[in-house]
């Protein structure tokens, strides 16, 4: 394993290949850098969005190329404040290329899944996110390890077939 800290992290997104699929499985993240935004969230005020701009960036950057970008966000209903935010903040994410799904927790049922978030890239990968005790995001925990990429592969698989695309998920 290897860490990954910031541009070395979001590198794997620049040296992608095929694919970079997404697995979140907490509620909630802390992370300081979306506490304002969250915050006008919960307060009811408008965002502009300008904070999550580097993401949908790259987001473009990655499916322009033809490059797939997934996620499947484990959730509880009923929702959470975060999960909430979340909803508001996906259809971006959907409009700069990527494929969001969310998968209510108690859909799960025998669902055999990891309980670390991971990105998957080209099926050769499982990068880890790492997260201090506080929230803040530290990197990514990168690992080539056959075994651990196929279990990984075999959880995103599993969980695809389950997982309910945003415009359904909404509506």
């Amino acid at each position: 394993m290897r860490l990954l800290q910031e541009d070395a992290f979001f590198d794997i997104f620049r040296t992608n290949r095929h694919s970079a699929f997404h697995l979140e499985v907490e509620d909630s993240y802390h992370t300081p850098s979306e506490s304002e935004p969250f915050q006008k969230f919960l307060d009811g005020e408008v965002d502009d969005f300008h904070w999550h701009q580097p993401w949908l960036d790259l987001v473009q950057e990655n499916t322009a190329t033809g490059r797939r970008i997934e996620r499947i966000r484990i959730v509880t209903v009923p929702h959470v404040d975060y999960t909430r935010w979340g909803l508001t903040v996906a259809p971006l994410n959907i409009a700069a290329g990527e494929d969001i799904r969310w998968l209510p927790r108690h859909l799960l049922n025998d669902a055999d899944v990891t309980t670390d978030d991971f990105w998957l890239i080209d099926d050769q990968r499982v990068v880890f996110t790492v997260f201090t005790p506080d929230g803040t995001f530290s990197g990514g925990a990168e690992t080539t390890d056959p075994l651990i990429v196929n279990r990984c592969v075999q959880v995103r698989d599993q969980l695809w077939k389950l997982a309910i695309p945003h415009a359904d998920y909404v509506h």
